[in-house]
């Protein structure tokens, strides 16, 4: 009896240290699951605005530029996002065509592609401007990137074939390459004012770029499209 009370003893501190071994390994692997997750969700996404002197902040302080706006706009809203500016002022598409691979850096997982407005200005054809933004979003791609296009609305100036032209080739290469589209860069100001003649009360003396007050309601209008890429690079 004493035997194989003993043997039932020496069953039962077996089971429990078995049982022991799993309970420790099950607390060590949901540890690391749990390291890992967070590794995971802590990691900041790195977007590039790439564009010209509306990326850029031409014409601003600093702090209240386009960039630095966007920045406050995520961080208020507990995005972990870090906005490179990769705006370079006066730049057109065969500008931004020509430096798209030294922005496409490893560091880079999100990039905002913002340009046009300066081929518009110059009255490029708009075959040529989207053949190079065609082009620029082929690199992005290839390089893994979450892109978001936005795209601009313009005026009549060059005729209304021209202004179809011009403002279609952004949807048209959105689909293209099945990626979001924010339509209209002041899409913001022109919600705010309602008429287009309202609009130079958030603009520069210039008529063309805007104001700090303009850039905090572009930014406003954009921002939760930019968190989706965000959540989409993550």
């Amino acid at each position: 009896m004493e035997r194989t009370g003993a043997v039932i003893g020496a069953a039962s501190d077996r089971v429990r240290s078995l049982a022991y071994g799993v309970v420790c390994g099950s607390a060590k692997l949901a540890a690391v699951l749990l390291i890992s997750s967070t590794a995971v969700h802590a990691e900041k996404i790195t977007i590039a605005a790439f564009g010209d002197s509306l990326t850029a902040g031409y014409g601003l302080s600093q702090g209240d530029g386009f960039v630095p706006q966007l920045q406050a706009w995520l961080d208020a809203e507990g995005i972990d996002a870090s906005v490179m500016n990769a705006g370079v002022s006066g730049d057109t598409t065969a500008g931004g065509l020509a430096r798209i691979g030294w922005t496409l850096t490893p560091d880079v997982d999100a990039i905002i592609v913002a340009l046009g407005g300066n081929d518009y200005l110059r009255g490029v054809d708009p075959a040529v401007s989207k053949a190079n933004l065609d082009a620029i979003l082929a690199e992005a791609q290839a390089a893994g990137v979450e892109t978001l296009l936005v795209g601009l609305s313009v005026g009549g100036n060059y005729g209304q074939d021209y202004k179809q032209a011009f403002e279609g080739m952004y949807a048209e290469l959105a689909a293209k390459y099945d990626i979001p589209l924010f339509a209209d860069f002041a899409a913001g100001i022109r919600a705010e004012v309602g008429m287009a003649d309202g609009m130079t009360r958030f603009l520069q003396s210039d008529g063309i770029h805007p104001n700090t007050e303009g850039v905090t309601l572009i930014v406003a209008a954009m921002g939760p499209a930019v968190a989706d890429l965000v959540a989409a690079a993550r």
